[in-house]
């Protein structure tokens, strides 16, 4: 009895410490949000009013964040990182900057600070393009981040030399590495098309159930990637 209620304890030890996260609370939101937008389909109804009351609500959240990605622009890449790779990192600090600095203009007119229609309505899709460029830049990243490890892993494998436990940690962790990205490849995929669905660039195609769908399983991945870390056992 007393492990059960130990087990439990820590399981919401670490569920407090997950919604205690902005970021979190702000991903369990957009999946409510992209989950409205599926069902709604674009039409009038309950689930068009929780996609649009759910979407100011996030922009609470965002307020100030573009100092994150303003930071990172403004801070020195990492040691050995090739020229193509800081220049797209740069470019996606600036461009999510950018998006999450002009939303807030975007919130200040929904709540009603900020009079000017047209205006707004023009910063808005200013702002999402540069949430679809962003999202493109990180999309090029993670695909070449993935190639760099797989280069690195095939090294390790040619390496007969090396002693075994020693390959087998630096191989595992490359590859923990390398499927961590490739879910942030598939994560910013969908979030290229949501960009697209948002923007009304491809309406027939991409139509506000697509947008939706992609929308909601992105975030559940990205409440996934805020998951706390298992705590590794102790050893004796």
């Amino acid at each position: 009895m007393s492990t059960t209620l130990d087990t439990t304890r820590a399981e919401l030890a670490l569920l407090v410490l997950y919604l205690n996260k902005a970021e979190a609370r702000d991903k369990i939101c957009r999946a409510i949000q992209y989950g409205s937008k599926f069902i709604s389909n674009g039409e009038p109804g309950t689930a068009q009013n929780v996609d649009k009351t759910t979407s100011l609500a996030r922009k609470v959240f965002r307020l100030f964040k573009f100092v994150n990605d303003l930071h990172g622009l403004i801070s020195p890449p990492a040691a050995g990182t090739p020229l193509p790779l800081i220049f797209l990192g740069k470019s996606k600090n600036a461009l999510l900057s950018t998006f999450l600095f002009l939303d807030q203009i975007v919130w200040a007119h929904r709540t009603g600070i900020y009079k000017n229609k047209e205006r707004a309505e023009l910063i808005g899709r200013i702002s999402l393009y540069c949430w679809l460029g962003s999202s493109t830049c990180t999309n090029l990243i993670e695909v070449a981040e993935i190639k760099r490890l797989s280069k690195s892993m095939k090294k390790l494998n040619s390496n007969v030399c090396m002693i075994s436990f020693v390959f087998d940690e630096q191989y595992e962790a490359k590859l923990k590495k390398s499927n961590e990205r490739l879910l942030s490849l598939v994560k910013s995929s969908m979030d290229i098309v949501v960009a697209v669905g948002l923007l009304q660039l491809a309406p027939k195609k991409v139509t506000p159930r697509v947008t939706g769908a992609l929308g909601f399983a992105s975030s559940l991945i990205s409440c996934y990637q805020l998951l706390p870390a298992p705590a590794k056992a102790k050893v004796n």
